[in-house]
């Protein structure tokens, strides 16, 4: 099981930019696919994106929730272990905790590990 602790959170105008990060370790660490979602109060939680190991290959597959496409961009960096979203022209609608975690709703994996979350605030 991995550790996953995420940070960058928090106040944004609207179009602004923000760039989150999560940290994750553990045994066999680089062969998790990990993503990132959301949680709003009053709302389902939100897959926003995923980014797959690079364990048996070089280029690393990515998704993303419809809400994000566009906006979003996951990145993964192993050397670091870190797990990046860059999130540009945020929106209110955008406010949320935001959450990483192993597995990826989007591919049908188990997502059954995650962090401590950051808030994300958009508002003016």
């Amino acid at each position: 099981q991995l550790q996953l602790v995420e940070s960058g959170g928090g106040l944004v105008q609207p179009g602004g930019s923000l760039r989150l990060s999560c940290a994750y370790s553990g045994f066999n660490a680089d062969y998790f696919d990990i993503g990132w979602f959301r949680h709003a109060p009053g709302k389902e939680r939100e897959e926003l994106s995923c980014i797959s190991s690079t364990i048996s290959t070089t280029n690393a597959r990515t998704a993303y929730g419809d809400p994000v496409k566009g906006r979003f961009t996951i990145s993964r960096d192993n050397a670091k272990t870190t797990v990046s979203l860059k999130m540009n022209n945020l929106k209110p609608e955008d406010t949320a905790v935001y959450y990483c975690h192993t597995g990826c709703s989007i591919w049908s994996i188990p997502v059954d590990t995650w962090g401590q979350g950051t808030q994300v605030t958009v508002s003016s």
